[in-house]
């Protein structure tokens, strides 16, 4: 069943190729579309799957009691890479560079400041064991 599914979206990126490739150098902007279109079918496939993904994540949250709140904080960063990385590969191949990498950087930023809890609790629990 996943070899199917990645079959289909292998196929899906290939077609958007072949169809942006002849466009490249007459009218790149619709070959940038075709692209962004393959791209968008693409997450539109992955997004089908999130669903059970969130299912196992809740599960082992009920396990977890208080300390879910650590594995929230996780889900969150890989979200915002996912994210990040997505925006950031449409603008630079659309030949955007610079904005690709603000979206990157700004990804970086974001996970930064959604882990600082991770990293408070990191540093409270080296604090107290140095004070032993």
């Amino acid at each position: 069943k996943c070899g199917r599914r990645m079959l289909k979206i292998a196929i899906i990126a290939v077609m958007a190729v072949f169809l942006a490739l002849p466009l490249k150098n007459s009218k790149p902007e619709f070959g940038t579309i075709i692209i962004i279109c393959g791209c968008i079918l693409i997450l539109g496939c992955a997004v089908t799957k999130i669903g059970g993904i969130i299912d196992v994540v809740a599960g082992v949250k009920r396990y977890m009691g208080d300390e879910a709140v650590y594995l929230g904080i996780l889900m969150k960063i890989i979200a915002i890479t996912y994210i990040a990385e997505f925006g950031a590969s449409i603008c630079r191949d659309s030949g955007y560079s610079a904005i690709g990498n603000q979206v990157e950087f700004f990804g970086k930023i974001m996970i930064l400041s959604v882990s600082m809890p991770i990293i408070t609790t990191l540093l409270e629990t080296i604090s107290s064991i140095m004070r032993k």
